[in-house]
């Protein structure tokens, strides 16, 4: 027989003397509180686990430094990376790909190792969490590494947009600051042509993500890595599903809150494009000769003029240029630029061949294809096939930059070229994007993702510091320009109102010597030239790295405004060059932007994170010109409380951390401050 646990033994019961009667009576009694105490003994033990289940916390350490930490939360299925003391979230890492209502238990798998955690969802994925040495003094980070256990799931992790915003990433047609306020849907993120893709990503990019909260995000580069952008929302990081199941890994560094500079003798000479005509040599020669004349009368005789493409090759191709096959002594026939001196000239090349074209042509013939060129690896013993792909208009095949003897070959091509025609500056158009994703073919291994653009950056930097590249990918320690895309001739955001959140993203990612598109833009919009939208381009383009023109000042408006031009011209050299080669010395030796955005004086003011039409060179002058049309006032934020600034129009002086409303800046002026 079973003891209740309440009975008790009958040694411990005193004698008396009981009647049967009585005992009669109690049996039933003693009975019901047994069942009495096993009830409530039962309620108490089942409120104790509601209660431990209610009062649990919905979020769980996981892995802790001693500037912050890493947490799981329960509700959302979320990793939380947290700063200590203060306790503030400052990112929040939504988890897709792996069942989220599955939490992962206290049980740590890495539990030998007080610096990692470990924890796997059985069949679909294993998250691995690790402290990693930090890049800089008072910084702390976390490996991030997520592993899928089959082939078909894909990893997507999303980082919240909530209190935090975010900078960096990927360049867009319509460039914002910060990035929160972008749409775009997931895509490989690869470096891209606009004009091929106009809702893809653009020529800059890196795998580098700066949040206000102090927070960065950076992707290992050789993940093969999607990018979504949800407006207001989040930014999700994704790794498509496939036969190897490849993992997801980033860096998070919790902060508080080598390089070589190209030729900044480029930042003195303003760049003046040529699109005169371009039938024969013959009429390039004269249309550029016309133009140095145009610009000399005008006193703006110190400069660039640009060739495109097609100029550069029909004078390639002109018997005044000599050709590989040609003798040296022969090259005392090609061009002579003297007649368009003091103006030094710009010739522009890309890593295309048109497969019409003799140069293509002539390699096919010797053989040369299959290393020249990008090309598709033939099975079972067949013969090598081009990977042909458009570039402006054309089939094209496109350099081969895992060749030595490819690069070798261009590269003695480009340089024979530039003494030829006695170009001081060749800028090299097309280093963006993958062709082989573009066919929809896997890639190799050697040109996963942008390594396409990496490795021909690598390249052109041998061919000295007065070169510049239309696209960037972890390239920006090279001595090379970046030439910016082209902007609509209009107010959007895919014209004016993109130039400073171009700038300001540019800079952060480390290109801080680049030339922006040309003032008033350079692809046409519906609209007729507009005089207003060229003054108000100009005026900020007088504070970035050069100065770009395709329409001269005489062409598009009234005599003022080519007045204006030479000032502005004149105030870019005397006034903004310094100031660029002063804080370049700061970039080399701190890694700091030249260009910096608001919040770089006002690090906790979340007023300054979304300003996007205003910016900083260095710690001592903010530029906030007026990019509205029609309007001669705005309101203008001084950051930095405490420090003092001076409007160099009128010399009056505000204090730093206010908001300067309604301010005048009529047509002929942009607001600018000292410190």
């Amino acid at each position: 027989d079973r003891t209740m646990p309440l009975a008790r033994p009958t040694g411990q019961i005193p004698d008396a003397a009981w009647t049967l009667g009585f005992r009669e009576m109690t049996e039933p009694w003693k009975g019901a509180v047994g069942c009495l105490g096993v009830a409530v003994f039962f309620a108490m033990t089942i409120g104790i686990i509601s209660w431990q289940a209610l009062e649990q916390s919905p979020e769980e350490w996981v892995l802790r430094g001693r500037a912050g930490g890493m947490l799981w939360e329960r509700r959302r299925g979320a990793l939380l990376l947290r700063a200590l003391p203060a306790g503030r979230t400052v990112a929040v890492i939504a988890v897709g790909g792996v069942p989220a209502a599955e939490p992962p238990p206290p049980r740590d798998r890495c539990w030998h190792d007080g610096g990692q955690f470990c924890y796997a969802w059985e069949e679909d994925a294993e998250l691995r969490l690790s402290l990693e040495p930090p890049p800089a003094p008072a910084t702390e980070c976390y490996g991030v590494r997520w592993t899928p256990l089959r082939p078909d799931v894909m990893l997507k992790n999303c980082f919240s947009m909530a209190n935090v915003s975010w900078y960096g990433g990927a360049s867009i047609r319509a460039q914002r600051w910060p990035l929160n306020s972008a749409e775009s849907h997931a895509q490989p993120f690869v470096s891209g042509d606009f004009s091929k893709n106009p809702a893809g990503y653009g020529p800059v990019l890196e795998r580098y993500f700066l949040g206000s909260t102090g927070v960065t995000v950076t992707v290992a580069p050789d993940v093969p890595l999607f990018l979504s952008l949800e407006s207001n929302r989040h930014f999700c990081l994704e790794t498509p599903a496939g036969r190897a199941a490849v993992p997801l890994r980033y860096l998070l560094c919790l902060s508080p809150d080598v390089r070589i500079p190209p030729a900044l003798s480029t930042c003195r000479s303003p760049i003046w494009r040529y699109y005169g005509p371009a039938g024969s040599a013959a009429k390039i020669k004269r249309g550029l000769r016309s133009l140095a004349k145009r610009l000399k009368r005008h006193r703006l005789q110190e400069g660039v003029l640009a060739l495109g493409e097609r100029c550069t090759a029909i004078l390639a191709a002109a018997d005044h240029v000599p050709s590989e096959r040609r003798k040296r002594h022969d090259s005392a026939r090609a061009w002579d630029p003297s007649p368009i001196k003091p103006l030094q000239l710009s010739i522009t090349l890309s890593p295309y061949a048109s497969i019409a074209s003799p140069l293509f042509l002539r390699s096919l013939r010797g053989g040369e294809a299959a290393s020249y060129w990008l090309s598709l690896q033939p099975r079972l013993g067949g013969c090598s096939v081009p990977v042909l792909t458009t570039w402006k208009g054309r089939l094209c095949a496109r350099l081969n930059v895992t060749s030595e003897a490819a690069l070798s070959w261009y590269l003695a091509r480009a340089r024979r070229l530039r003494q030829a025609l006695g170009a001081t500056y060749v800028v090299f158009e097309g280093a963006e994007g993958n062709a082989f994703l573009e066919q929809a073919v896997p890639p190799p291994a050697e040109l996963a993702g942008d390594r396409y653009t990496e490795a021909l950056a690598a390249a052109l930097a041998t061919l000295g510091n007065a070169t510049v590249i239309s696209a960037g990918a972890r390239s920006s320690h090279l001595p090379l320009f970046v030439q910016m895309s082209p902007l609509r001739a209009d107010w959007s955001h895919a014209g004016l109102k993109g130039v400073i959140p171009s700038v300001l993203h540019y800079s952060l990612l480390g290109y801080n010597f680049f030339i922006p598109d040309a003032v008033g833009g350079s692809l046409a919009s519906d609209a007729p030239g507009d005089p207003e939208l060229y003054v108000r381009w100009l005026q900020i383009a007088t504070f970035l790295p050069v100065m770009a023109f395709s329409t001269p000042p005489w062409l598009c408006c009234d005599a003022w405004v080519l007045n204006l031009t030479r000032q502005c011209i004149q105030r870019h050299r005397d006034f903004v060059v310094p100031l660029i080669i002063k804080y370049s010395e700061e970039w080399l030796s701190l890694g700091y932007p030249i260009f910096r955005p608001a919040w770089w004086l006002s690090p906790t003011d979340p007023t300054a994170f979304t300003i996007e039409d205003e910016f900083l060179i260095g710690d001592e002058v903010l530029v906030a010109p007026i990019t509205e049309k029609g309007q001669t006032w705005r309101d203008i934020y001084l950051p930095g409380e405490g420090h003092l600034w001076m409007d160099t129009n009128t010399a009056r002086v505000f204090d730093g951390g206010t908001i300067l409303r309604n301010y005048s800046a009529s047509l002929a002026e942009v607001p600018v401050f000292v410190k």
